[in-house]
């Protein structure tokens, strides 16, 4: 397509700048770079600039990316972007600073969660301008022409399949709007779609297709996800997606393997779920646990990977032949080396109302009814103006505390130790002691539930110094305790720890499984010749993200160590 219809609707690119000479001079080079692919906005203030993207949301066009200056008259360039959001909440955001304002970029990561930050100059911009903006717009491209689509979720609070719907979207990035069946409009949308509300959750597709109660796999192909390998053998299969899991998939595939990845859920694992992580290499505002692992996702994908999703692997078939690995539904691959990532999930909390208890299966199960098991980016607009509980002293729960504040009406953690200090990154502490919404309650346990019309409403807490219990009014409480490993369907197959963790390379010494006798296991192999394991599974693993992303790749060099030799 050609000619002004087609200029008209190419995304913008809007900058804003109150000084001309650099308002005109970022504009020259964005559109030096981008103005055959993108329309270059240009405003001199706050203001203007939020008249300008009115204009452009009424004729129906949309942002990319905000360039805004920090230093403006009558409104900075994070009271624009914060306004700005609200117009176009998927354009990508960058503020510009001259070096001695940098800590307004930091200020800027809670209020109006900055995708990055330029110092003035940013000559040549090849070097220091171009790169930035080709990595925010290609995640743009990733989600931001779906953000117009219009899916919409209608839902329940209280019901379970609604919030895991909600998380599953919101953990592939997929943009979606979230209404209640027993409000006006969930009622409204209902009614049209032909429904009464009584099956939920329904999500209605941008062509107006209604999905009630859809599975994981049906979600997975409104997102254009993969869910069948196209081959019956591969060189490299990677079970579980999580950070070390996709490190495998992308160096697998850009060395060579023919490679693919298989995901229960969705990609990301526990770190997918992470509101925001600060202290991972080469990132210095931080970056969400869903932008990191999408990102990796794309990455192995476009180096020829292939990613399944909603895929359940329930055995590891092994013996003198090349691994077998087969689903939930009998089907299965082979492959000629394999390693293991599936990770770890929380713990139960071991109260009543917080787990499914088998010797009374009857019992009352607040489990996605205001208990929940980790958290994601979606549930801070869901605790808006509540107040929330946090089970957990670790970083995630630290994580989870920092980012509902934002919304929640206070947020209450609930550690077992004395402190923080023994479990949680330094910079974390502090960002909670300087939040005046959160407030930390030590040596606390929750010792019991209070239901409510079959959701929670308030918990019991005990004091373990002094033994005193209290009781408290809350409708949610997101757990962040412990570390279960993903292994119970290879109890036999492998070597594990005892506590069920993957035993790998010197920890296999005097071990029962290790069949070669010609050569001692490689590193992160694991008493299979051939089966690797990386990341959080692993037998005594650091529980980092870089530590996960370091192992998944050297696992990677291992096989290659291993194919040779085969």
């Amino acid at each position: 397509m050609s000619g002004p219809e087609h200029q008209h609707r190419r995304p913008a690119i809007l900058t804003v700048d109150d000084d001309p000479a650099v308002s005109r001079a970022v504009a020259r080079d964005l559109r030096r770079h981008y103005g055959e692919r993108y329309r270059i906005v240009r405003a001199e203030s706050g203001a203007d600039a939020l008249d300008t993207l009115k204009e452009l949301k009424l004729r129906g066009e949309t942002v990319a990316v905000f360039v805004a200056d920090y230093r403006m008259p009558q409104m900075s360039g994070i009271e624009f972007l914060e306004k700005a959001m609200d117009v176009f909440p998927l354009a990508k955001r960058v503020l510009l600073t001259a070096y001695a304002d940098t800590h307004a970029a930091i200020d800027a990561i809670n209020v109006v969660d900055l995708d990055h930050y330029l110092l003035k100059p940013w000559d040549p911009p090849e070097e220091k301008l171009y790169p930035v903006i080709d990595g925010l717009l290609e995640e743009w491209r990733a989600i931001g022409d779906r953000g117009l689509s219009g899916t919409k979720v209608i839902g329940h609070r209280w019901n379970q399949r609604s919030w895991e719907v909600r998380q599953f979207l919101s953990r592939n990035q997929f943009p979606f709007s979230a209404f209640m069946a027993d409000e006006p409009k969930g009622e409204q949308l209902l009614e049209a779609a032909g429904l009464d509300g009584r099956t939920l959750p329904v999500v209605i597709t941008d062509k107006g297709e209604a999905l009630v109660e859809p599975t994981d796999g049906q979600l997975a192909e409104l997102l254009g996800l993969s869910t069948e390998p196209s081959l019956p053998m591969y060189d490299l299969a990677v079970i579980g997606g999580g950070p070390a899991g996709l490190a495998s998939a992308v160096y697998g595939a850009s060395e060579g393997l023919e490679t693919v990845l298989i995901e229960k859920a969705t990609t990301g694992g526990q770190a997918g779920r992470s509101s925001r992580i600060e202290n991972y290499l080469g990132f210095p505002i931080g970056v969400s646990g869903a932008e990191l692992t999408n990102s990796a996702r794309r990455q192995a994908e476009r180096f020829g990977a292939e990613v399944i999703t909603t895929r359940d692997v329930v055995k590891l078939h092994v013996g003198d032949t090349a691994p077998t690995i087969e689903f939930e539904d009998g089907s299965t691959i082979g492959a000629r080396s394999v390693i293991l990532a599936t990770g770890v999930e929380y713990q139960e909390l071991k109260v009543v109302g917080c787990w499914s208890n088998p010797d009374d299966p009857d019992g009352c199960n607040y489990v996605g009814r205001g208990v929940y098991y980790g958290a994601s980016v979606s549930d801070a607009e869901e605790c808006r103006d509540e107040d929330v509980y946090i089970v957990g002293g670790a970083n995630s729960a630290g994580q989870a505390a920092m980012f509902m504040s934002k919304t929640a009406k206070s947020v209450t953690m609930l550690v077992r130790g004395p402190s923080l200090e023994a479990s949680m990154s330094h910079y974390l502490i502090e960002q909670i002691e300087n939040n005046d919404k959160i407030n930390v309650l030590t040596c606390t346990e929750v010792v019991d539930t209070i239901g409510e019309d079959d959701h929670l409403a308030g918990l019991v807490l005990v004091d373990k110094k002094s033994g005193e219990q209290s009781t408290v009014r809350a409708g949610r409480m997101c757990c962040f305790i412990g570390a279960t490993p993903r292994t119970k369907w290879l109890d036999g197959v492998l070597a594990l720890d005892d506590r069920g963790f993957i035993l790998a390379g010197p920890d296999l010494k005097d071990k029962i499984g290790w069949s070669h006798r010609d050569r001692p296991p490689h590193h992160l192999e694991t008493s299979v010749p051939g089966v690797f394991v990386a990341g959080d599974v692993r037998s005594d693993s650091a529980k980092r993200v870089a530590a996960a992303v370091g192992e998944g790749s050297m696992a990677v060099m291992l096989v290659h160590r291993y194919l040779a030799e085969a």
